[in-house]
């Protein structure tokens, strides 16, 4: 049998092409828009909700730095409150050390005070008119120095506003008054004070010294 080339090229041009083979069965893919990749089998959809995700942790954050504020405010505002209270604490404090300082002094000058009353009670010399009075010149230069000093120191008691009281003809009062005697007395209410041994000393309401008293019975 003679082989013809011819026939074996018109059954090839009979035959289907490769191109025209059907393929696989199944939906055939959507074309990509354009300017957008195809899409990619097994690749995972982005997810929906990743705006809220965002959103929520913005507000998470929000809501911490007020938190944070909240508590530097309360903490600035409770210093503040304390060191106030520190402030006048101490301001109470110094005050109140100054005035027993002072009233230490004080209470020296009124030993000296004592002292130099016994000169004038020795010297037979008024009290009251060697306080107000003039200063005699005819008297000797000692007594004279010591109706100035006398009337000094109790200058500087004025100036601290310390006050002396000689609380004769009142009511005993135990806070301001000592005791040293009771005896009867007609036509006098028990508990008066009749006599002053030694005077006291007081700045407002604080004693320096109370009053030596003789009272009734």
């Amino acid at each position: 049998m003679t082989f013809d080339p011819t026939e074996k090229d018109e059954r090839r041009a009979e035959a289907p092409g490769a191109d025209d083979a059907p393929g696989p069965a199944g939906p055939r893919p959507e074309p990509a828009p354009d300017g957008a990749a195809p899409p990619v089998d097994g690749a995972a959809e982005p997810a929906g909700n990743g705006g809220s995700e965002v959103e929520q942790d913005l507000n998470d954050l929000v809501e911490e730095a007020r938190s944070q504020r909240d508590e530097y405010l309360e903490l600035a505002q409770r210093t503040k409150a304390d060191f106030d209270n520190y402030r006048k604490r101490m301001a109470s404090e110094n005050q109140a050390a100054a005035q027993r300082g002072r009233l230490d002094v004080v209470g020296g000058l009124i030993d000296a005070i004592d002292n130099l009353e016994r000169v004038l009670d020795a010297a037979g010399i008024d009290r009251a008119e060697a306080l107000e009075g003039e200063i005699p010149t005819e008297s000797p230069i000692a007594e004279q120095g010591v109706i100035v000093a006398w009337r000094d120191l109790h200058a500087v008691l004025r100036r601290a506003e310390v006050e002396v009281y000689p609380p004769a003809g009142e009511p005993f009062n135990p806070a301001y008054h000592e005791a040293l005697q009771a005896i009867p007395a007609e036509g006098t209410e028990p508990g008066t004070v009749i006599e002053v041994i030694q005077r006291g000393y007081r700045s407002g309401e604080t004693v320096l010294r109370p009053a030596r008293v003789v009272v009734t019975q």
